[in-house]
């Protein structure tokens, strides 16, 4: 079983979290933020290349019709690059699996503080507050990680989440709720 149970699992819907109130202590349980920084580093890198070919994609097939209607679909397509990061990021983060492509690669799942999965609108906030930050002040994204065991970024801290290794720990999962 999994610290967060994904849609495999068969008792999936029946736990709707990961642990019984907030996160972990990384003493307690130090198998779930083990090199979770490279990992989130790592991760990011292998989205990136996914999101990049994804934009290439839309814009070379985007740019065949907005040739063809004489340059009226250009906005469109303007703002499809600034979408796609975007939704990539919420509808994984708020979906199932909740963890992106190459957070799944890496084992990594972001979790809310309390040991639910994140929803949509605090997978959105989250994003929101990840590309702003990285927007004012790009290498100081990760300063916050070193001065906390659990490697959170400011993002985590605002949206009330945390990013873990997506590992097996029967410990960890919290009663069943009836």
């Amino acid at each position: 079983m999994r610290a967060v149970l994904s849609p495999k699992d068969s008792d999936y819907h029946s736990h709707a979290r990961a642990w019984a109130d907030e996160a972990p202590d990384p003493l307690e349980a130090p198998e779930l933020y083990d090199g979770i920084r490279v990992k989130r580093l790592i991760a990011y890198g292998i989205d990136f290349i996914i999101i990049s070919l994804l934009l290439v994609a839309a814009w070379v097939i985007g740019s065949i019709f907005a040739i063809i209607t004489l340059g009226l679909l250009f906005p469109i397509l303007v703002m499809a690059a600034f979408v796609l990061p975007f939704a990539y990021h919420i509808l994984q983060l708020g979906g199932a699996s909740n963890a992106t492509v190459g957070m799944r690669i890496m084992n990594l799942r972001v979790v809310a503080w309390n040991g639910h999965r994140p929803s949509y609108p605090q997978a959105a906030f989250q994003i929101l507050l990840f590309f702003g930050s990285i927007s004012i002040a790009t290498p100081l994204v990760l300063a916050l990680s070193f001065f906390n065991a659990r490697g959170r970024c400011l993002h985590d801290f605002l949206a009330g989440t945390v990013t873990i290794n997506d590992l097996h720990l029967d410990r960890l999962r919290a009663p069943r709720e009836v």
